[in-house]
């Protein structure tokens, strides 16, 4: 049964790591940005999004849009990662929909406008090479709107948001 159990988690944190990266560069490139860096360094990430999310460190998933002339935030969207105890329902799914419907809402990046991943952890973390801890760009004058649950793997999920100028 253990070998189940183990199995079935790795399967979620493949499943779920993917479909945040797929998530990440459908924000990407639907907000009007080159999704050629992410692409470049898509290996690097999913290494490191893995193994955060194997060993229960991973919190978030973070994509800062900034003006490169200011370093100054332009927008932001966050994957949240939900851990549960157990296997869920023993469903998988990602809504690829809501986060379309959302990316519409909060509009096009400007033109010059760039953009970095960030990952966030709890103390603790494995280290992952070519990671290091950064601090997040200031979110001052933006607001924070949840989209609710938009992948789930077997109790293994992530929630995503957006933050916009106020």
């Amino acid at each position: 049964m253990t070998t189940v159990t183990v199995n079935t988690y790795t399967h979620s944190v493949t499943y779920v790591a993917d479909n945040i990266l797929k998530s990440i560069k459908d924000l990407i490139r639907l907000s009007g940005l080159d999704p050629t860096h992410l692409v470049e360094s898509w290996e690097s990430k999913m290494r490191a999004i893995r193994t955060w999310l194997h060993s229960g460190h991973l919190e978030t998933v973070v994509l800062e849009i900034f003006d490169p002339r200011t370093d100054a935030l332009v927008g932001r969207w966050d994957i949240d990662v939900i851990y549960t105890t157990g296997l869920g329902d023993g469903g998988f799914w990602t809504d690829t929909e809501q986060i379309k419907y959302h990316i519409r809402k909060a509009g096009l990046a400007p033109a010059e406008a760039r953009y970095r991943l960030v990952l966030q952890n709890r103390s603790g973390r494995p280290d992952v090479d070519g990671w290091e801890p950064t601090r997040f760009r200031s979110t001052e004058g933006f607001i924070r709107h949840s989209l609710g649950s938009t992948i789930e793997h077997y109790g293994l999920g992530a929630s995503a948001a957006y933050w916009r100028q106020v």
